[in-house]
Protein backbone atom coordinates (compact mmCIF):
# COMPACT_ATOMS: atom_id res chain seq x y z
CA UNK A 1 0.00 0.00 0.00
CA UNK A 2 1.79 3.39 -1.12
CA UNK A 3 -1.24 5.59 0.02
CA UNK A 4 -0.69 7.96 -3.17
CA UNK A 5 -4.03 7.99 -5.45
CA UNK A 6 -3.71 7.12 -9.53
CA UNK A 7 -3.21 10.47 -10.96
CA UNK A 8 -6.34 12.24 -13.07
CA UNK A 9 -6.56 12.80 -16.68
CA UNK A 10 -5.79 16.37 -15.89
CA UNK A 11 -2.41 15.50 -13.22
CA UNK A 12 -4.55 16.12 -10.30
CA UNK A 13 -7.00 14.53 -8.82
CA UNK A 14 -9.21 16.92 -7.68
CA UNK A 15 -9.42 16.06 -4.32
CA UNK A 16 -8.91 19.44 -2.33
CA UNK A 17 -10.81 21.15 -4.60
CA UNK A 18 -13.54 18.67 -3.47
CA UNK A 19 -13.00 19.45 -0.18
CA UNK A 20 -12.71 23.43 -0.46
CA UNK A 21 -16.01 22.92 -1.58
CA UNK A 22 -17.46 20.60 1.20
CA UNK A 23 -15.83 23.07 3.58
CA UNK A 24 -17.70 26.29 2.11
CA UNK A 25 -21.06 24.64 1.94
CA UNK A 26 -20.30 23.61 5.69
CA UNK A 27 -19.79 27.29 6.30
CA UNK A 28 -22.95 28.23 4.85
CA UNK A 29 -24.95 26.42 6.72
CA UNK A 30 -23.41 26.66 10.20
CA UNK A 31 -23.45 30.97 9.15
CA UNK A 32 -27.20 30.09 8.21
CA UNK A 33 -28.30 27.83 11.29
CA UNK A 34 -26.33 30.42 13.91
CA UNK A 35 -28.03 33.48 12.18
CA UNK A 36 -31.47 31.40 13.02
CA UNK A 37 -30.27 30.79 16.72
CA UNK A 38 -30.32 26.61 16.22
CA UNK A 39 -27.66 24.09 17.65
CA UNK A 40 -26.41 21.93 16.09
CA UNK A 41 -28.65 19.23 18.01
CA UNK A 42 -31.68 21.10 17.33
CA UNK A 43 -31.45 21.67 13.57
CA UNK A 44 -30.10 17.68 13.48
CA UNK A 45 -33.48 17.24 15.16
CA UNK A 46 -35.20 18.91 12.26
CA UNK A 47 -33.31 17.63 9.55
CA UNK A 48 -33.51 14.31 10.69
CA UNK A 49 -29.36 14.04 11.01
CA UNK A 50 -27.50 12.96 14.15
CA UNK A 51 -25.64 16.76 16.29
CA UNK A 52 -22.27 14.59 14.94
CA UNK A 53 -23.23 14.15 11.58
CA UNK A 54 -24.38 17.99 11.69
CA UNK A 55 -20.67 18.42 12.74
CA UNK A 56 -19.13 16.80 10.37
CA UNK A 57 -21.10 18.61 7.46
CA UNK A 58 -20.33 22.26 8.67
CA UNK A 59 -16.65 20.87 9.17
CA UNK A 60 -16.64 19.73 5.29
CA UNK A 61 -15.88 16.02 5.78
CA UNK A 62 -19.12 14.54 5.51
CA UNK A 63 -20.79 14.94 2.21
CA UNK A 64 -24.15 17.26 2.08
CA UNK A 65 -26.46 15.56 0.70
CA UNK A 66 -29.05 16.75 -1.95
CA UNK A 67 -32.32 15.99 0.22
CA UNK A 68 -30.48 17.46 3.26
CA UNK A 69 -29.34 20.75 1.76
CA UNK A 70 -33.07 21.35 0.35
CA UNK A 71 -34.27 20.71 3.66
CA UNK A 72 -31.70 22.86 5.67
CA UNK A 73 -32.37 25.51 3.35
CA UNK A 74 -36.10 25.78 3.76
CA UNK A 75 -36.22 25.52 7.78
CA UNK A 76 -33.18 28.42 7.73
CA UNK A 77 -34.60 29.84 5.16
CA UNK A 78 -31.44 30.47 2.78
CA UNK A 79 -33.98 31.33 -0.39
CA UNK A 80 -32.23 28.59 -2.21
CA UNK A 81 -28.71 29.44 -1.51
CA UNK A 82 -27.74 25.86 -0.35
CA UNK A 83 -30.11 24.12 -2.66
CA UNK A 84 -28.64 24.93 -5.91
CA UNK A 85 -25.12 24.30 -4.72
CA UNK A 86 -26.81 20.23 -4.99
CA UNK A 87 -25.75 19.99 -8.37
CA UNK A 88 -22.21 21.22 -7.54
CA UNK A 89 -21.94 18.76 -4.98
CA UNK A 90 -23.11 15.63 -7.01
CA UNK A 91 -20.58 16.59 -9.34
CA UNK A 92 -17.66 16.85 -6.83
CA UNK A 93 -18.78 13.42 -5.33
CA UNK A 94 -17.99 12.06 -8.62
CA UNK A 95 -14.75 13.35 -9.01
CA UNK A 96 -13.85 12.67 -5.26
CA UNK A 97 -11.09 9.88 -4.85
CA UNK A 98 -11.66 7.84 -1.59
CA UNK A 99 -8.47 6.34 -0.82
CA UNK A 100 -8.98 3.50 1.24
CA UNK A 101 -6.31 0.76 1.88
CA UNK A 102 -5.44 -1.49 -0.92
CA UNK A 103 -6.39 -4.84 0.78
CA UNK A 104 -9.77 -3.29 1.70
CA UNK A 105 -10.55 -1.66 -1.39
CA UNK A 106 -12.43 -3.76 -3.40
CA UNK A 107 -14.54 -5.21 -0.36
CA UNK A 108 -15.64 -1.17 -0.43
CA UNK A 109 -16.75 -1.51 -4.03
CA UNK A 110 -18.82 -4.49 -3.26
CA UNK A 111 -20.25 -2.53 0.01
CA UNK A 112 -21.42 0.43 -2.02
CA UNK A 113 -23.35 -2.04 -4.50
CA UNK A 114 -24.81 -4.06 -2.16
CA UNK A 115 -28.69 -4.47 -2.11
CA UNK A 116 -28.18 -6.37 2.26
CA UNK A 117 -25.44 -5.75 4.43
CA UNK A 118 -25.17 -8.37 7.70
CA UNK A 119 -22.50 -7.42 10.17
CA UNK A 120 -21.42 -9.04 13.08
CA UNK A 121 -18.72 -6.95 15.06
CA UNK A 122 -17.64 -8.36 18.31
CA UNK A 123 -14.27 -6.08 18.48
CA UNK A 124 -15.78 -2.72 17.73
CA UNK A 125 -18.58 -1.01 16.03
CA UNK A 126 -19.28 -1.38 12.52
CA UNK A 127 -17.52 1.21 10.49
CA UNK A 128 -20.68 1.92 8.76
CA UNK A 129 -22.73 3.30 12.13
CA UNK A 130 -18.99 4.78 13.18
CA UNK A 131 -19.11 8.82 14.76
CA UNK A 132 -16.04 10.70 13.19
CA UNK A 133 -15.03 10.91 16.79
CA UNK A 134 -15.22 7.25 17.40
CA UNK A 135 -13.42 6.57 13.29
CA UNK A 136 -10.81 8.89 14.63
CA UNK A 137 -9.97 6.91 17.82
CA UNK A 138 -9.88 3.81 15.91
CA UNK A 139 -7.29 4.60 13.55
CA UNK A 140 -5.35 6.83 16.02
CA UNK A 141 -5.08 3.24 18.47
CA UNK A 142 -3.62 1.28 15.94
CA UNK A 143 -0.13 -0.49 15.95
CA UNK A 144 2.33 0.65 14.25
CA UNK A 145 1.55 4.00 14.27
CA UNK A 146 -0.55 6.28 11.94
CA UNK A 147 0.74 9.46 10.99
CA UNK A 148 -2.23 12.63 11.33
CA UNK A 149 -2.26 12.54 7.78
CA UNK A 150 -3.14 8.58 7.34
CA UNK A 151 -5.65 9.37 10.33
CA UNK A 152 -7.56 11.65 8.70
CA UNK A 153 -7.54 10.03 5.35
CA UNK A 154 -9.05 7.06 6.81
CA UNK A 155 -11.18 8.51 8.86
CA UNK A 156 -12.64 10.55 5.89
CA UNK A 157 -12.83 7.56 3.73
CA UNK A 158 -14.66 5.46 6.37
CA UNK A 159 -17.30 8.77 6.81
CA UNK A 160 -17.80 8.43 2.99
CA UNK A 161 -18.92 4.93 2.55
CA UNK A 162 -21.73 5.85 5.37
CA UNK A 163 -23.74 7.58 2.30
CA UNK A 164 -24.63 4.52 1.41
CA UNK A 165 -27.32 4.73 4.47
CA UNK A 166 -28.91 7.62 2.89
CA UNK A 167 -29.12 6.76 -0.64
CA UNK A 168 -31.70 6.23 -2.83
CA UNK A 169 -33.05 2.62 -2.52
CA UNK A 170 -31.17 2.08 0.57
CA UNK A 171 -29.84 -1.18 1.24
CA UNK A 172 -31.28 -3.36 3.75
CA UNK A 173 -29.10 -3.46 6.98
CA UNK A 174 -28.56 -5.85 9.73
CA UNK A 175 -26.25 -5.69 12.88
CA UNK A 176 -25.36 -7.74 15.85
CA UNK A 177 -22.59 -5.83 18.26
CA UNK A 178 -21.51 -7.46 21.01
CA UNK A 179 -22.70 -5.63 24.32
CA UNK A 180 -18.48 -5.49 25.56
CA UNK A 181 -17.70 -3.26 22.32
CA UNK A 182 -20.79 -0.71 23.29
CA UNK A 183 -19.35 -1.04 27.00
CA UNK A 184 -15.71 0.25 26.45
CA UNK A 185 -15.62 3.64 26.65
CA UNK A 186 -13.38 3.88 23.31
CA UNK A 187 -12.36 7.27 23.25
CA UNK A 188 -13.73 8.24 26.13
CA UNK A 189 -16.61 8.67 28.03
CA UNK A 190 -17.48 11.72 25.45
CA UNK A 191 -16.76 9.09 22.10
CA UNK A 192 -18.51 5.91 24.04
CA UNK A 193 -21.87 8.43 24.78
CA UNK A 194 -21.88 10.18 21.05
CA UNK A 195 -21.20 6.68 19.36
CA UNK A 196 -24.17 5.71 21.79
CA UNK A 197 -26.67 8.30 19.94
CA UNK A 198 -25.59 7.75 16.63
CA UNK A 199 -26.69 4.17 17.19
CA UNK A 200 -29.71 5.25 18.46
CA UNK A 201 -30.44 7.41 15.68
CA UNK A 202 -29.53 4.80 13.13
CA UNK A 203 -31.51 2.14 14.69
CA UNK A 204 -34.64 3.85 13.98
CA UNK A 205 -34.22 3.94 10.30
CA UNK A 206 -36.26 1.65 8.60
CA UNK A 207 -33.90 -0.29 6.57
CA UNK A 208 -31.43 -1.00 8.92
CA UNK A 209 -31.41 -3.60 12.30
CA UNK A 210 -29.16 -3.48 15.02
CA UNK A 211 -29.26 -6.23 17.85
CA UNK A 212 -27.00 -6.95 20.61
CA UNK A 213 -25.22 -9.80 21.95
CA UNK A 214 -25.72 -9.67 25.50
CA UNK A 215 -22.98 -10.55 28.06
CA UNK A 216 -24.81 -12.70 29.94
CA UNK A 217 -25.32 -15.14 26.66
CA UNK A 218 -24.73 -18.49 27.84
CA UNK A 219 -24.99 -19.41 24.08
CA UNK A 220 -22.43 -17.89 21.01
CA UNK A 221 -22.03 -19.06 17.84
CA UNK A 222 -19.87 -16.31 16.99
CA UNK A 223 -16.90 -16.85 18.97
CA UNK A 224 -15.00 -17.44 15.81
CA UNK A 225 -14.79 -13.75 15.13
CA UNK A 226 -16.29 -10.77 13.20
CA UNK A 227 -17.76 -11.36 9.79
CA UNK A 228 -19.73 -9.63 6.92
CA UNK A 229 -22.08 -11.33 4.83
CA UNK A 230 -23.34 -9.27 1.51
CA UNK A 231 -25.60 -9.52 -1.53
CA UNK A 232 -25.41 -7.62 -5.18
CA UNK A 233 -28.19 -7.84 -7.50
CA UNK A 234 -28.50 -10.44 -9.95
CA UNK A 235 -25.38 -12.36 -7.98
CA UNK A 236 -24.54 -14.92 -5.23
CA UNK A 237 -24.42 -13.87 -1.78
CA UNK A 238 -20.83 -13.45 -0.53
CA UNK A 239 -18.79 -12.66 2.83
CA UNK A 240 -15.90 -10.83 3.98
CA UNK A 241 -13.42 -11.61 6.68
CA UNK A 242 -11.18 -9.09 8.26
CA UNK A 243 -8.36 -9.95 10.83
CA UNK A 244 -5.67 -7.89 12.03
CA UNK A 245 -5.11 -6.16 8.47
CA UNK A 246 -5.74 -9.19 6.55
CA UNK A 247 -8.70 -9.34 4.27
CA UNK A 248 -10.14 -12.24 2.90
CA UNK A 249 -13.54 -12.29 0.49
CA UNK A 250 -15.37 -15.38 0.44
CA UNK A 251 -17.35 -16.57 -2.86
CA UNK A 252 -17.63 -20.26 -2.33
CA UNK A 253 -21.10 -21.30 -2.00
CA UNK A 254 -20.65 -23.79 0.86
CA UNK A 255 -18.19 -21.45 3.02
CA UNK A 256 -20.77 -18.54 2.53
CA UNK A 257 -24.04 -21.26 3.35
CA UNK A 258 -22.20 -22.12 6.51
CA UNK A 259 -21.41 -18.26 7.61
CA UNK A 260 -24.95 -17.52 7.13
CA UNK A 261 -26.26 -20.32 8.43
CA UNK A 262 -24.33 -18.74 11.82
CA UNK A 263 -25.02 -15.53 11.54
CA UNK A 264 -28.81 -16.95 12.36
CA UNK A 265 -28.13 -18.44 15.20
CA UNK A 266 -25.97 -15.69 16.63
CA UNK A 267 -29.67 -13.00 15.44
CA UNK A 268 -31.55 -15.79 17.31
CA UNK A 269 -29.06 -15.52 19.95
CA UNK A 270 -28.83 -11.97 20.40
CA UNK A 271 -31.17 -9.62 22.07
CA UNK A 272 -34.30 -8.27 19.53
CA UNK A 273 -33.81 -5.02 17.95
CA UNK A 274 -36.26 -3.55 20.77
CA UNK A 275 -34.32 -4.62 23.94
CA UNK A 276 -31.07 -3.86 21.97
CA UNK A 277 -32.76 -0.41 21.72
CA UNK A 278 -33.68 -0.48 25.32
CA UNK A 279 -29.78 -1.32 26.33
CA UNK A 280 -28.49 1.06 24.49
CA UNK A 281 -30.91 3.77 25.94
CA UNK A 282 -30.30 2.25 29.35
CA UNK A 283 -26.44 2.56 28.80
CA UNK A 284 -26.79 6.20 27.76
CA UNK A 285 -28.68 7.09 30.43
CA UNK A 286 -25.84 5.60 33.03
CA UNK A 287 -23.05 7.63 31.68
Amino acid sequence: MTGRPEPSTDGTDGTEEVSDLFRAVGRQIKTARERAGLSQKELGRRVGYGEEQISSVERGRRTPQPEFLAAVDELLGCDGLLAVTAEDVERAKARRRVRHPEWFRDFAKLEAQAVELCYFANQAVPGLFQTESYARSVFASRQPFFDEESIEQRVTSRLARQELLVRRPPPTVTAIVQEAVLRQPFGGPKVQREQLQRLVEVAHLRHVEIQVMPTLSQDHAGMGGPFTLLEIKGRPRMAYLEVQHTSRLITDPEDVRVLTAKYGSIRGQALTTRESLRLIETMLEDL
